[in-house]
Order: C-alpha cells, then sequence, then structure tokens
C-alpha cells in the first residue's frame, strides 16, 4: 500500500486551501444566502462574445492555438493597448501574450523571473494568490504593510528592497480593498523601481471597474503610462463576466514575453482556443452602464457603514474592506462565522492578510442582496 501523503510535496502541504473556498461550503449548507462573498460580476456575458464564441464552436475552431494567442485577439489587445497606454505591441522591445487567466500570467511571471530565495514584494492586504506564487516557485514574498489606508506606496516598499529583490507585484484597483492608487503615487513607485533595477508587475484585472472619483484625466491610473519597463497583466474574466473562460494578457518587455510564453509552452499549453475567439469582441463592447451600477452599489456600501466603523474608499474593483469595531472585541474570522448565522456570507480578513481586522464584502450581487446583507452587517456592528 502506498503512503500518499508521503509522497505529497513540501510545496504542496505548504500551501491552505483558499479561505474563500471555506465561505463557499459554509454558503451551501444554507437556504437562501445573502451572498457577499463571490468575487465575480452578476451581469452576464455580454451577447455578442457570447455569439462570437458560439460561432468558433461552430466553425470548429476547438483544438489548440498558437502558445501567445490567436491572431485576432492579438490584434485586439494591440489596438487596445496602443489606445489606453500608447504600447505599440508587438515591438522591437514590447511583446504580448494570451494567458490562461491572469492567475496564469502571474504565475508564468514568477516563474519567469524568479529564482529560489529571491523575493518579490507584495502588499498586505493582498488577493490570495499572490504569497502561494512565492511557495509555488520557491522565491520569498515579502510583504508590505499597507495599513490602514491599502496604498502601496513608494515610501513603504523602499525600507523592504534587498539585493535579492527582484519584481514588486501592484494591484490597483485593489482586492480586497478596492482602493485606487493615484498617478503620482503610480510615479513614485515606478522611479524607485527602475532606480533599483526591480520589475514591477501591474496586476490590473479590475482595470474596466475604476469608478470616477478615482480616475485622473478621464482614465484609470496606471504605471504603463509611465514605463515600458514593466509587466503589464489584464484579463477578460472579470471585467466582461466569463470568469470561467480562464482568459488573461499579460504585455511588456520582449525578452520577458518569451521567456513566459516558452514556459507557457511545457505548462498551459494555450488559452482556452473558442473563448479567444469570443473575447476579441470585448474591446467593442460597452460596460458604462455596469460600472455605473457598481459605482452607485459601491455608494450604499459606504452609506450604510459611514456612522457605524471605519472604511476606506474603494475606488475600484466592486470590494469594500470594512473595519470590524474594536469596541465588538472579536476578529474577522469570528464576526463573519456570525454573520453566517444571519445567512450572511462574507470574506474575514486574514484570508488576505496577516490581519483579521477587517471584511471583504463584494458588491457584486443585486440591489436587493446588497441592500439585505448591509442591513444585517450594519445591525451586528452597532452604532458608534
Amino acid at each position: 500500500m502506498l503512503d500518499i501523503d508521503a509522497l505529497i510535496s513540501d510545496r504542496a502541504h505548504a500551501i491552505d486551501v483558499s479561505g474563500i473556498r471555506r465561505v463557499f461550503e459554509l454558503g451551501a449548507q444554507l437556504e437562501n444566502p445573502i451572498n457577499l462573498s463571490i468575487g465575480q460580476p452578476n451581469f452576464p456575458v455580454p451577447q455578442q462574445i457570447k455569439q462570437a464564441a458560439i460561432k468558433a464552436i461552430e466553425d470548429d475552431r476547438n483544438g489548440y492555438t498558437l502558445t501567445q494567442g490567436t491572431p485576432e485577439l492579438l490584434d485586439a489587445i494591440s489596438a487596445h493597448l496602443a489606445d489606453d497606454v500608447s504600447w505599440t505591441v508587438p515591438s522591437d522591445d514590447l511583446g504580448v501574450m494570451v494567458t490562461s487567466g491572469t492567475s496564469g500570467a502571474l504565475l508564468l511571471a514568477f516563474l519567469t523571473m524568479l529564482n529560489p530565495g529571491d523575493e518579490a514584494i507584495i502588499g498586505d492586504p493582498y488577493f490570495v494568490i499572490y504569497p502561494a506564487l512565492g511557495t509555488i516557485t520557491g522565491a520569498k514574498t515579502v510583504l508590505c504593510d499597507t495599513y490602514p489606508d491599502f496604498r502601496m506606496t513608494a515610501e513603504r516598499v523602499e525600507p523592504l528592497l534587498t539585493d535579492r529583490t527582484r519584481l514588486v507585484l501592484l494591484n490597483s484597483p485593489g482586492n480586497p480593498s478596492g482602493v485606487v492608487l493615484t498617478n503620482a503615487e503610480l510615479r513614485d513607485l515606478v522611479d524607485l523601481c527602475e532606480s533599483r533595477g526591480v520589475m514591477i508587475v501591474s496586476d490590473e484585472i479590475y482595470d474596466a471597474f475604476t469608478y470616477d472619483d478615482a480616475r485622473e484625466d478621464g482614465r484609470f491610473p496606471s504605471p504603463a503610462r509611465m514605463s515600458r519597463n514593466l509587466l503589464l497583466i489584464r484579463g477578460f474574466g472579470k471585467s466582461y463576466g466569463c470568469t470561467g473562460w480562464r482568459l488573461g494578457y499579460a504585455a511588456g518587455p520582449k525578452p520577458l514575453i518569451q521567456q513566459m510564453a516558452k514556459l507557457q509552452q511545457y505548462t498551459f499549453v494555450c488559452a482556452p482556443s473558442m473563448a479567444q475567439v469570443g473575447v476579441a469582441e470585448a474591446f467593442n463592447v460597452d460596460l458604462s452602464d455596469h460600472v455605473a451600477a457598481y459605482e452607485r452599489k459601491r455608494n450604499m456600501v459606504e452609506a450604510a457603514f459611514e456612522d457605524v466603523t471605519e472604511l476606506v474608499h474603494p475606488g475600484g474593483a466592486f470590494y469594500a474592506f470594512v473595519k470590524i469595531p474594536e469596541r465588538l472585541g472579536m476578529t474577522a474570522q469570528q464576526f463573519a462565522e456570525d454573520a453566517v448565522q444571519q445567512r450572511v456570507l462574507a470574506i474575514p480578513g486574514n484570508v488576505f492578510s496577516q490581519r483579521d481586522t477587517h471584511l471583504r464584502l463584494s458588491y457584486a450581487a443585486p440591489d436587493e442582496t446588497v441592500k439585505a446583507g448591509l442591513e444585517i452587517l450594519r445591525r451586528m456592528m452597532g452604532k458608534r
């Protein structure tokens, strides 16, 4: 009889099951839960994207694609980046590739740039995959404490830089906080990293969901408008409601993209073929109504907690990271467990952080769900 546990690697043992999945499992046991935990849009995939994917299947475009992506999707991404950040890709110095989700792009980036023992700086709080990327690749993730305002600034990053630092992983708009950095903050961070020979990896998965009060000159602030010496990662799943299609893309220095593509050949092979054809239509879709709806829900969340607890203003994404009032004398984990008893599902802060002081709410839900959940959480927190 094989001792299966003895065959499991230290790498696998070192990674815990996502705390988000645990909340999903709790929710499955509830009847009619008020779900404020799911980090995906609650609107359907736009019809023209669906139809393009269906046509691709019917046209038998179901086999492998080129590792770097289908020609029509690469062309669409290139046109978008030229308009949005003034990057010409591909070019002599820049490359672009389609990936199996932004998570796939992040994993390829870490595998490409980091040797065992090298360091990557990530913000705390962080998206759940970020620390695991270090464990998977044998690198060290160094946490940058961004409390209480959740802004990953050059001032906070600089003391953490060492001769082993290879990259700084930036996420704006951020998950779980929804915080959007300003152009001035991004400029300082770009200047710092370039002066120290460190690559910025800018995870901009929520770029489409940046609200008016966080935009500058009518645009989402991105370090890609300030430098070509960084890796830009964006995706389609969150923006267009097709998270299960697993589609993202990476653009940046050509030698880096070429090496990432080489690793993709031996891992993911390529992103799903018919889905690539479908999202080639994505940049022609008008998301303004959905963005406006989420901005309105964001305002509902802020209004619900303004006289109850502390909430850092979310300028984008569809999350709020709400502080559990200290007067309650409980951790976010304890509060989240109590909330389940009230049928409300939210994610405790220890899933995203070394601290357990906040609760992540996703307002990517129908208005009535958001309203019902906010009423219960507000009542649980009580007045100041």
